[in-house]
């Protein structure tokens, strides 16, 4: 039987209604899971013998404003054993009310966890580490997102060198 089938086949035995939808795209297969049930399904992933997915690769977080829900939170899983990967998906209206940290399934998971609140502001229930790790301590708001302001400044090239250098304040000497 296909891992893939098999994940899914277990899941759905142990927990009937966690699984929301199930996305099979270019190879790889995406299971979106019901917030409250993400650290019980990533044990059931971890610890079952045929299945094994024993490695947390990454955390990673996507805002689909104006699309509600609006943030989406995606673990993307490896077994080792079996050298297939797995990604779980779980929607997240609300930051403040994000889903539980799967910290108690991989340790790991406080620092991914972290990166994703430091940059798109979303909280782990029960993560303990969220701080700011790429962004300065008294940095406001989370520059992922995309209703974060852009301030940038105007890229000089050859051909518009003066008229950048006007606009730039310089120290007065």
């Amino acid at each position: 039987m296909n891992l893939d089938q098999l994940a899914v086949d277990k899941i759905r035995a142990a927990f009937p209604e966690a699984i929301e939808e199930v996305i099979d795209h270019r190879g790889e297969r995406t299971l979106v899971i019901q917030s409250p049930q993400i650290v019980k399904v990533c044990e059931l992933l971890k610890d079952d013998s045929e299945l094994r997915y024993d490695f947390l690769m990454d955390v990673v977080a996507d805002d689909m404003l104006p699309d509600s829900p609006r943030f989406a939170v995606n673990y993307h899983l490896y077994s080792i054993p079996n050298s297939h990967q797995l990604r779980l998906r779980v929607q997240v209206e609300d930051p403040e009310k994000g889903p539980a940290t799967v910290a108690p399934v991989w340790s790991i998971a406080t620092w991914l966890e972290a990166e994703v609140w430091d940059l798109m502001g979303i909280r782990f229930k029960d993560n303990k580490g969220l701080r700011r790790l790429f962004m300065p301590e008294d940095w406001q708001g989370h520059p992922l997102r995309k209703d974060y302001p852009l301030g940038y400044e105007e890229v000089q090239f050859s051909f518009s060198l003066d008229e950048i250098g006007k606009k730039k304040p310089f120290a007065e000497e």
